[in-house]
């Protein structure tokens, strides 16, 4: 995810760098170069006399608006549902961040094994984030679960899953053990829940691309759109056709990409979520919410509780 001043306006306008133009310049040249084309002909036919304005009439640009303001629309709404995907992959992200400090801070409270916790639950995000990356291994988690785990994951279809399990068993472990009465190790479960519930919400998200038919009528729909515009201005702009019809396509172009690069909020390309800062911020809050009871409980508090989380 690319961060940007949102107030800088013309050092937006003049950026290159995740914008849509490196994966649009193609497709926008070679229209420029049919648009060309067709002027070319339509100039030398002019120029020959084979061919009179009474003779070109070209194609009616009132029913050419017509399928533009369609595509447009539908461009739009493309664009809305890409939008909506990205936006609900980031709550499903901010729910993970928040529970996973509820879990953390009430299992340190209420135990002396909040270690254990907070390394079980920084395994399972990362887990989680390179499930949805498309990895399916425990690589970058190893350092927080155990080489049993591990192992015992690899054997799962769905390596989070595995992880949460192994949260569910130190939980009831505690509570057998006295540490937790049922009402809080409820709480705990719950916490839990909301875990795996917005680990469900971001596979959702992953697995369910937008319908493929939907998708194709749009791309069809702009390519016979800007293959045929070239016929609809030629005659009445010249050779400034190649130009109008370059700054369309990539408008175009570029809305239709930008929506297939944030359709999926997970990958790895420039505009997707930051799920690497995700993790560490969760690694970094849990790990600090273990540490803290131990800090305490040998007088070493600082003089605030802000003042402990900063440190």
């Amino acid at each position: 995810m690319i961060e940007y001043n949102r107030y800088s306006w013309w050092r937006t306008v003049f950026s290159f760098k995740g914008t849509a133009l490196p994966r649009a310049a193609g497709r926008v040249a070679l229209v420029a170069v049919f648009c060309v084309f067709v002027q070319a002909a339509y100039e030398a036919g002019s120029g020959l006399g084979w061919l009179g304005m009474d003779q070109f009439k070209g194609l009616d640009p009132s029913a050419h608006a017509v399928m533009g303001s369609l595509l447009g629309f539908l461009i739009v709404f493309r664009m809305n549902a890409s939008n909506g995907r990205y936006w609900e992959g980031r709550s499903h992200w901010g729910q993970l961040i928040n529970s996973s400090r509820n879990l953390v801070r009430v299992g340190v409270e209420f135990t002396d094994d909040g270690r254990e916790l907070a390394d079980l639950v920084t395994g399972y995000v990362i887990c989680l984030r390179r499930s949805l990356q498309g990895s399916r291994d425990t690589l970058e988690a190893d350092s927080y679960l155990s080489p049993d785990l591990c192992r015992e994951a690899q054997r799962f279809g769905n390596i989070p899953t595995a992880v949460a399990a192994a949260i569910t068993a130190w939980i009831g472990r505690h509570k057998r053990q006295g540490e937790f009465d049922p009402q809080l190790a409820w709480h705990m479960e719950y916490e839990l829940g909301r875990l795996v519930d917005a680990q469900g919400g971001c596979e959702k998200i992953q697995k369910t691309p937008l319908p493929f038919a939907y998708v194709a009528m749009i791309k069809q729909l702009i390519l016979v759109y800007l293959v045929t515009l070239p016929f609809v201005f030629c005659g009445q702009h010249g050779w400034w056709s190649p130009v109008l019809v370059s700054v369309i396509a990539l408008g175009l172009f570029g809305m239709e990409e930008a929506s297939v690069e944030t359709e999926d909020p997970f990958g790895r390309d420039e505009n997707c979520l930051d799920l690497e800062a995700y993790t560490l911020t969760i690694a970094r809050d849990t790990g600090q919410l273990a540490t803290l009871k131990t800090r305490v409980a040998a007088g070493a508090a600082p003089r605030s509780w802000c003042d402990s989380v900063e440190s």
